[in-house]
């Protein structure tokens, strides 16, 4: 059976890797109003504030799904 979850198996790390390399930590700063993002931004004290953030998490999540079909554009 095929989980339809896009996100299962993937790893917070990899969800946020993926958004840097796509958007960039200015335009990702701009679509989450988060700190991380538009202060020193980094993708280890980025993860480092979601694990400990679930409101931010699920941001973060969102926009991964949502720019999933952007990704697979991309790679073609």
């Amino acid at each position: 059976m095929k989980n339809n979850d896009p996100l299962h198996g993937k790893t917070l790390q990899h969800i946020v890797e993926s958004l840097v390399a796509f958007y960039g930590f200015d335009t990702l700063g701009e679509l989450i109003k988060i700190k991380c993002f538009t202060e020193n931004p980094s993708v280890k004290s980025s993860l480092t504030f979601l694990r400990k953030t679930d409101w931010a998490r699920k941001k973060v999540e969102e926009l991964y799904v949502k720019t999933l079909p952007k990704f697979e554009q991309n790679e073609r």
